[in-house]
């Protein structure tokens, strides 16, 4: 059966998607990722098989995660429009055993970043990054850490309909509550721009890459995320407890959280050779 897509439909998705209470980062993805896929199709019909060399040329474009991430979104379309028939599976991939060296931010990459920060005199940038890492929350929970929080050393955050607890750390607080000085802010976000709205996630993530050369890190290790994983591998190597790492995260499944923590072969191979079990 032939299907046509309509402009309409993303109005009302993006309805549905908010009555579903998801987060705005993930209504967002969503929408462009349909997007995409009508820029792709236009306004022609289309069958299973339209959607199957869609599939196929994402990975032309994409990273195989990324591919897989679109391919999600428009299972998600089609099923809010009934084209049950229409879904598809996403890519295999084969799970890597270690992490990519080449994208994880080490402790001594972040501390050079946020010093960087502090060289080029960007005082909001350098405590974004250090509240990220230091509380390990989402770049798009940011918005939680309010002066209220502050006061009180403790954030509430709601994301994708779980409540959890912050905790900020002293030398933190002490941080957050001398900027909040300076800068005036009375009530609401703390990391806001000059007409008080909060600061999106791109204007993050790009004033992260402009540190790239000046703090000597590799911009494919420069994003927001990367440093909730820094959190994460900090935390697990001193508690060892995955469970707790999960709910401090906000992850549903201890299987999400395991790709947060997993080493890199280098660090593996240390391990090893510290077994001295070769006689």
């Amino acid at each position: 059966m032939e299907r046509r897509l309509q402009q309409e439909q993303l109005y009302h998705f993006e309805t549905h998607l908010q009555c579903e209470e998801r987060s705005v980062a993930t209504v967002e993805k969503y929408l462009y990722d349909v997007r995409v896929f009508y820029e792709y199709i236009g306004e022609r019909a289309f069958t299973k098989r339209d959607v199957l060399d869609y599939k196929t040329q994402l990975l032309s474009k994409y990273a195989v995660t990324s591919a897989n991430s679109m391919l999600a979104a428009i299972n998600v379309f089609f099923r809010f429009c009934g084209w049950y028939d229409l879904c598809v599976k996403q890519h295999k991939i084969q799970k890597s055993a270690f992490a990519s060296e080449e994208k994880e931010l080490t402790k001594a990459e972040y501390i050079r970043l946020v010093q960087a920060a502090k060289r080029n005199r960007n005082e909001r940038l350098n405590l974004i990054i250090q509240t990220i890492c230091g509380t390990g929350i989402r770049v798009s929970e940011l918005q939680y850490i309010t002066v209220e929080a502050v006061h009180k050393s403790e954030a509430f955050v709601n994301c994708k309909g779980k409540n959890r607890r912050i905790f900020l750390v002293a030398e933190l607080r002490k941080k957050l509550l001398q900027y909040i000085k300076r800068q005036n802010i009375k009530s609401g976000a703390v990391f806001v721009t000059r007409n008080r709205k909060p600061v999106s996630r791109h204007n993050i993530w790009r004033d992260m890459k402009s540190l790239c050369k000046d703090a000597g890190v590799s911009t494919s290790k420069v994003f927001p995320h990367n440093l909730r994983h820094l959190f994460a591998r900090t935390f697990y190597g001193i508690e060892k407890d995955i469970a707790k790492l999960a709910d401090i995260l906000g992850h549903t499944s201890i299987n999400t959280t395991r790709i947060y923590i997993i080493t890199t072969a280098t660090e593996h191979k240390r391990k090893m050779e510290n077994m001295r079990l070769i006689i």
